[in-house]
């Protein structure tokens, strides 16, 4: 008992009539079915199934031993005609993403001989892990362009796309990409004459209506190459997002598209000097505020000082200039959130322990006895380490 697989001869049935064979709760099988199963890395259909006056939903669609499982929300019984409507919308989408895979995986390996070991179509993007020679995991930008650029042109050709079970002498003969998964009721898609290859999946009956493909990104995934893209509606919609995204980045910049990374560029180069500038006289604002606050204990030179516009960097550069000098410590705090950073330091021929010192303070941290930093919840910090020392 199998199930018949209507989408094997025409990808484009959206509706066909068939009867219950076999049910276990809300999963049933049919007799014959329109609705892909996930299978190949290429998502299930969703739809109805009509009964009567009634219709249950699609939630999931899977194969076991040549039999198709419609997992409903509801249970229909053994016996039963039923008449099933697949998501149109949905179908295609997998279609163009399915058949983009193939446009992809044929020309990399064209051009680079990488082979293609796995294949992934999510919500957003899809993915093709690849097996590349030399363990190359990821392609240059140049490389990248010339893969999307080909698969393009071969697109635009709306070349006839093929789907078959040849027989095994005509299977021998076929210039197919790589050899099957399996070993019987072998299924050919070719596209053109650019692909060739096994593959149970749906497909456009022409590269034109796969519309468009984009490259996103090659990365090293598990010691291959992972190639992220998207075609069809989706690289459509990826490239109305990112035009949308340019051009308003290029209305800020008061430039237009083609000019926005060189204005982009000013701008930043300008910022970097204007921060730069304020930064050194934040240092030197700071160093002298420090400075100010020298007081003798125990004949060693201490700076105790709360700096509310510094950072870390700020304390750490104002510690290490002040303990350059002998008989030094240096005690600073600076705002962070509703408490403060804390760091004390000393010179070496002080002998005092400064992460002892922090810790005696009640401040979270550590470090070594002449540099020591953390944080507190408070600003008293200060006072409570002058009343120590």
């Amino acid at each position: 008992m199998k199930t018949n697989r209507l989408y094997y001869d025409n990808a484009y049935l959206t509706e066909f009539d068939a009867v219950v064979i076999l049910a276990d709760g809300n999963k049933i099988a049919l007799d014959q079915s329109a609705f892909y199963p996930t299978s190949g890395g290429q998502p299930f259909d969703t739809g109805r199934i009509s009964f009567g006056e009634r219709f249950a939903s699609v939630k999931d669609v899977t194969v076991e031993d040549d039999i198709v499982w419609h997992h409903l929300d509801q249970p229909v019984p053994v016996g039963t005609k039923v008449h099933g409507t697949i998501d149109w919308d949905r179908r295609f989408e997998h279609m163009q993403q399915h058949a983009g895979d193939h446009m992809i995986a044929g020309t990399v390996w064209e051009l680079f001989r990488g082979v293609t070991i796995g294949l992934h179509t999510g919500q957003t993007e899809s993915t093709i892990d690849i097996t590349m020679p030399e363990g190359k995991t990821h392609l240059t930008e140049a490389e990248t362009l010339q893969v999307e650029t080909l698969v393009n042109q071969r697109i635009q050709m709306n070349a006839p796309i093929r789907c078959w079970f040849p027989d095994a002498p005509e299977l021998a003969a076929l210039p197919i990409r790589k050899k099957p998964t399996v070993t019987e009721h072998i299924r050919i898609v070719a596209m053109g004459d650019f692909e060739m290859v096994a593959c149970g999946g749906t497909h456009p009956s022409t590269t034109g209506q796969i519309g468009l493909v984009k490259i996103l990104s090659t990365a090293p995934s598990r010691g291959n190459m992972r190639l992220t893209f998207v075609a069809g509606m989706r690289a459509l919609q990826h490239y109305q997002a990112s035009f949308t995204c340019a051009r308003e980045i290029s209305a800020r910049l008061s430039s237009d598209i083609q000019s926005a990374p060189a204005a982009l560029d000013k701008l930043l180069e300008s910022n970097n000097a204007a921060l730069k500038d304020t930064q050194s006289k934040l240092m030197q604002a700071s160093l002298q505020a420090a400075m100010q606050s020298v007081r003798e204990i125990n004949e060693t030179h201490v700076y105790a000082c709360h700096l509310p516009f510094a950072d870390a960097s700020v304390l750490q550069q104002i510690a290490k200039a002040l303990i350059a000098k002998e008989k030094t410590m240096v005690l600073l705090t600076c705002q962070r959130g509703s408490g403060c950073l804390v760091l004390f330091a000393r010179s070496s021929d002080v002998d005092r322990d400064m992460a002892q010192l922090l810790r005696a303070c009640g401040v979270r941290g550590g470090g070594k006895p002449d540099f020591a930093q953390g944080s507190a919840p408070a600003e008293q910090v200060l006072a409570n380490a002058l009343s120590l020392l």
